[in-house]
């Protein structure tokens, strides 16, 4: 595994391809309070490219990424990292594929959809959670910054495995719109109906 870390936004030439693994870490577990802190990516060639955000000006070259129809932005619970993107930045993201989604779609025999307990059981690589609550608001540690990489390392693997269960299930289509319906859940998220369910009775 490669690392490469930058400050504010990443390289305008770095070029990742039509599929994009992405994830965040930020102070805390709401989007509406917590600090974007860094943003993972990475095109699953070994190689993991760290954004560190420690200004409020705008990370173009990211958010040309997020905002490109034609990009497959992967993530393992989209709705969590869309909705921090979305606050911070005020942008619309599509064409997203959700493993954590995919996951409670495609291995129904099991309730453990964590992306730990898929790279063990799909991968069979095991790898460790202990920096995921940590201060990543602080400079970085050697630790934290493996710990994000691996975050976004092996999503893209994922990603194909789940779809072949998919397929195998034939729930790609029910998958599909559960992604596309991403966008209008984090506007609820926002908006204030984060708990409530909706559609219940």
């Amino acid at each position: 595994m490669k690392i490469k870390l930058y400050q504010n936004d990443i390289p305008s030439n770095l070029k990742l391809g039509l599929e994009v693994a992405i994830d965040t870490e930020t102070m805390g577990l709401n989007p509406l309070r917590d600090k974007l802190c860094l943003v993972q990516l990475s095109n699953g060639d070994g190689t993991c490219h760290l954004l560190k955000i420690s200004n409020q000006s705008k990370p173009k070259n990211l958010l040309s990424i997020l905002k490109n129809k034609k990009i497959l932005k992967i993530f393992h619970f989209a709705r969590f990292d869309v909705a921090v993107f979305k606050h911070n930045y005020k942008i619309s993201i599509n064409n997203i594929y959700c493993t954590k989604i995919a996951s409670k779609l495609a291995r129904t025999y099991t309730d453990k959809h964590g992306y730990k307990d898929l790279c063990k059981e799909l991968l069979n690589k095991t790898i460790s959670k202990v920096e995921q609550s940590s201060d990543w608001g602080s400079d970085l540690t050697k630790q934290q910054k493996e710990y994000a990489a691996t975050d976004v390392l092996h999503l893209n693997k994922i990603k194909d495995k789940l779809e072949k269960i998919l397929k195998r299930e034939g729930r790609t289509k029910l998958a599909k719109s559960c992604f596309d319906f991403i966008e209008q859940r984090t506007n609820l998220d926002l908006q204030g109906w984060a708990d409530q369910d909706i559609f219940k009775h």
